[in-house]
């Protein structure tokens, strides 16, 4: 299985908030490509420092939070992968049909344009509206 994760999905596995128990429960024990790519890297990053920034962490606890991650990516828990090629052909097809409904974001689209396009299985998010359209556009979610 290839399971793309979303900056929701990360931030509650390695930092603890009212996601986390799901979070750690969803992740597969077996064989499985988990795919990030380096927009989920950056997003996940400021998203360590919001939390401190909003006072739900330290920065100590940011920054080891960072580290652990690193050490994660460097030995190859995560596929991190640049964004696929067609990407924003992607978001443009995705926004054209969804957004006006579902009300979906950008930095969501390019996440489930990244997913189509890694030929991801699963979505792994936190996010409804992003889970919603995943379904639709047939990957599995969390």
């Amino acid at each position: 299985m290839r399971i793309y994760f979303d900056t929701s999905f990360l931030s509650s596995l390695y930092s603890p908030d009212s996601n986390s128990p799901s979070a750690l429960a969803a992740v597969p024990t077996g064989p499985a490509v988990k795919l990030v790519t380096h927009l989920s890297e950056l997003e996940f990053r400021n998203a360590l420092q919001l939390r401190v920034f909003r006072r739900e962490s330290t920065l100590e606890n940011a920054t080891a939070t960072q580290s652990v991650w690193q050490k994660n990516l460097a030995d190859a828990h995560f596929e991190l992968c640049p964004l696929p090629e067609g990407w924003i052909q992607r978001c443009h097809r995705i926004a054209q049909q969804a957004t006006a409904r579902l009300g979906i974001r950008t930095l969501d689209l390019i996440h489930l344009a990244a997913a189509v396009e890694l030929e991801a299985d699963a979505l792994f998010s936190f996010d409804e509206k992003q889970r919603r359209l995943a379904r639709e556009l047939k990957l599995k979610v969390n």
